[in-house]
C-alpha cells in the first residue's frame, strides 16, 4: 500500500481557520462598537471612591512601612522612598484586581531637618473617568 502526499486537505483546513478567525475578529469588533452607545453615569465612577479611600489611608501606610525600614537600619529618606515604591506596586496590583488603572507618578522624596517630605501624583482611571490628584506628605520617623 502506497501513501500519497496530498496537501489539499491541509490547505482546506488552513482556509477554514483563517475564515473563522476573521469572523471572530469582526464579531468582537461589533460588540465593542455596540458598547460605545451605552450611556454611562460618571457620578458612580470607582475613580472618586478609590481616590477617597487612598487619601484616607496613604499617610498611615507610608509611615508604617517607612518605620519598618527605618527600624531595620536604613536612613529616613531611603525608608520613605522604599515605602513609596512598594506602595506604588501594591496600588498597581490592587487596581488590576478592581479593573481600573492606578499609579503613583512623579515621586519626589526629600529630607529637611529630620522630616521627610514626599510629593507625588496619584493617577486613577477607569472606563468612564480619569483623575490625577497631587499628594504631599511630611513624615518624621524619629517621633
Amino acid at each position: 500500500m502506497k501513501l500519497n502526499n496530498d496537501d489539499t486537505g491541509q490547505m482546506l483546513l488552513a482556509t477554514g481557520v483563517v475564515l473563522m478567525m476573521s469572523l471572530l475578529s469582526m464579531a468582537i469588533f461589533s460588540v465593542k462598537i455596540a458598547g460605545l452607545t451605552i450611556a454611562s453615569d460618571t457620578t458612580q465612577s470607582e475613580v472618586v471612591k478609590i481616590a477617597e479611600e487612598i487619601d484616607d489611608d496613604i499617610f498611615q501606610l507610608i509611615s508604617f512601612r517607612a518605620s519598618e525600614w527605618y527600624d531595620a537600619g536604613l536612613n529616613e529618606t531611603e525608608s520613605v522612598a522604599l515605602s513609596m515604591d512598594s506602595l506604588h506596586r501594591d496600588i498597581v496590583h490592587h487596581g488590576e484586581l478592581r479593573g481600573i488603572e492606578m499609579k503613583i507618578l512623579n515621586i519626589e522624596v526629600s529630607e529637611n531637618a529630620g522630616v521627610v517630605s514626599v510629593q507625588c501624583e496619584l493617577g486613577i482611571a477607569d472606563d468612564h473617568a480619569m483623575l490625577v490628584r497631587p499628594i504631599e506628605l511630611s513624615i518624621d520617623l524619629d517621633n
